[in-house]
């Protein structure tokens, strides 16, 4: 059964978080710029090449966010944002090495410009800034859910590299890679704001909850809009994890789903790489007929309604409905 929102409550994107974080984000924005200086003049063109092309700054915004829903009235959440910020983006700038990929964020990626050397090295400067702004803020148990974070990050992608082109990878093996890869960052974005707050250990379990669900469901639509979506909702080209031979949701339910001709022209595409013309279109009408795109869509919406859940504990307020609007937000990017 549906839920009636009443009309003024509805929001149609992240406005309202927008709204409540404005001055922060500045703050935030002026410290990104401030830490991407370096005397090594490439250091700051492949840093600022990524981080002024448009991204949502998302990650940030979350730590702002939870750390004004648990009240927290200090300046800590400035830094600690832009650390994860530059968590982020480091990883972007490996990520795109790793995949080979060409472009990100609707631009050419950084090692197109400046080779896989420069952003490998760029994104360890990046990390390196962020655990000194960590330190600086002083909470040895943010410097810990952040570092931890990292680790867990770093962790993902090595699963994904052992996983890339398998086939067999089964839904939960490929949730596990998501919950490392996407969710730990999410989770630990939002987890630092109730911390910093000094409010109870429950509460900081349900930030952390809402942001690991959040990731989640924000990845999954990610794998639905790279077969059903467009470059412009994507900042990269559609089908791109089908040409890297990426095993994302979609292709795991239809490989499960399909017959044995479809899944050999799996094997063949991803595992092998033997990819030819019209294969792309092969692959979303395989994906179409198995449903793989609404159900993966549909097991986001369930994660955004965990999300949810993890801070009913909160009373009523403008943060905590900014929140929800996130939710609805990332799994609207589906339609």
């Amino acid at each position: 059964m549906g839920v009636v929102v009443p009309l003024e409550e509805k929001s149609t994107g992240i406005e309202r978080l927008n709204g409540l974080v404005a001055e922060a984000m500045a703050g935030v924005n002026k410290t990104i710029l401030a830490r991407t200086g370096s005397d090594v003049a490439m250091i700051p063109e492949v840093a600022n090449h990524l981080i002024s092309s448009g991204g949502k700054r998302l990650r940030p915004m979350l730590t702002l966010a939870t750390a004004g829903l648990c009240g927290y009235t200090g300046e800590g959440h400035i830094k600690l944002a832009a650390s994860v910020e530059f968590m982020h983006t480091a990883t972007l700038l490996h990520d795109d090495v790793v995949d080979e990929s060409d472009m990100r964020r609707g631009k050419l990626a950084a090692r197109m410009l400046w080779g896989n050397e420069a952003s490998v090295l760029v994104g360890d400067f990046l990390l390196g800034q962020a655990f000194k702004m960590m330190v600086e803020v002083g909470s040895l148990q943010c410097l810990d859910v952040l570092s931890s974070a990292a680790a867990v990050i770093a962790e993902g992608e090595v699963m994904q590299l052992s996983a890339a082109k398998d086939t067999q990878t089964s839904e939960d093996a490929y949730l596990e890679v998501i919950r490392a890869k996407t969710a730990a960052l999410f989770a630990a974005a939002c987890e630092v704001g109730p911390i910093l707050a000094g409010r109870a250990k429950a509460d900081v379990e349900a930030c952390r909850g809402y942001g690991a669900n959040l990731g989640i469901a924000f990845q999954l639509i990610d794998d639905a809009l790279d077969y059903g979506g467009s470059a412009a909702k994507l900042g990269k080209n559609v089908g791109d994890d089908f040409r890297e031979g990426k095993i994302t949701l979609p292709v795991v339910l239809s490989f499960r789903r399909g017959t044995e001709a479809e899944r050999d022209f799996w094997r063949r595409t991803l595992e092998r790489g033997e990819i030819a013309d019209g294969d792309l279109e092969t692959a979303l009408a395989t994906m179409k007929k198995h449903r793989a795109l609404e159900d993966t869509v549909e097991r986001a919406r369930h994660y955004g309604a965990m999300a949810r859940d993890a801070l009913e504990l909160f009373p009523a307020s403008q943060w905590k409905r900014a929140l929800f609007d996130v939710v609805d937000f990332c799994v609207s990017r589906a339609h």
